[in-house]
């Protein structure tokens, strides 16, 4: 009766080993997918530093490029995917696509200027009048975009290309996971999947035992 559960469940049993792997702490994933879809900006937060910032968009957004180095989340965050606050952004002074795109964001409402917050499969950026677009900052990759102003949603799908993709999770998440974390998750995979195959072939082999033949039965001829 174990073995027929488990084997009905081994998928989900193959994602909570993932997901407690990656997420020791899942209110942390519950946490960053409530802000990837409501963001904090905070105008407030960025009240400080506002003085040393241009009016101008563009400039703005480099400023926050060189202010902010590109880190993952990996080596800030302890965990594949987080989406901060500006106010742990700002103090840790580095943070991925997310980090710097709700600082920008931030800059730019308390200056109001208006701008769009875009989400593509692998990139979060802050669209403004007049940005130029690039191979990841553009209308047919983005997947998610909310106006700011008047709170609207928009989705569509997104015409982004799969090895792209792939790439940028390898990159992103796999390569700066810490070596423990990627043994642990590799060891817990295999004793399941090999858990599997053991009861598949225990399974197999009681089968073969019922239908065979009894050692005490003939042939018909």
């Amino acid at each position: 009766m174990k073995g027929a559960v488990f084997q009905r469940y081994f998928i989900l049993l193959l994602i909570l080993w993932i997901l407690f792997v990656l997420y020791p702490d899942p209110i942390k994933l519950g946490i960053s997918i409530q802000r990837l879809f409501s963001p904090d900006i905070d105008p407030d937060a960025v009240e400080t530093v506002l003085d040393n910032f241009p009016s101008e968009p563009g400039a703005i957004e480099k400023m926050v490029l060189a202010e902010i180095p590109y880190r993952y989340d990996w080596e800030i965050h302890g965990m594949p995917w987080y989406f901060p606050t500006v106010g742990e952004i700002l103090k840790k002074e580095e943070g991925d696509c997310k980090a710097r795109a709700i600082v920008l964001a931030s800059i730019l409402k308390a200056k109001n200027i208006p701008y769009r917050l875009n989400c593509s499969p692998i990139h979060v950026w802050v669209e403004y009048e007049d940005k130029p677009e690039t191979s990841l900052e553009n209308a047919s990759v983005k997947f998610y975009q909310q106006d700011p102003v008047t709170g609207e949603r928009w989705f569509q799908f997104p015409e982004i290309n799969l090895h792209q993709v792939m790439d940028s999770f390898w990159h992103a998440f796999w390569n700066p996971m810490p070596g423990g974390r990627k043994a642990l998750l590799l060891s817990g995979l295999f004793v399941l999947v090999a858990a599997r195959v053991t009861l598949f072939a225990k399974k197999k082999s009681a089968c073969f035992s019922k239908g065979g033949l009894n050692k005490h039965s003939y042939p018909v001829l």
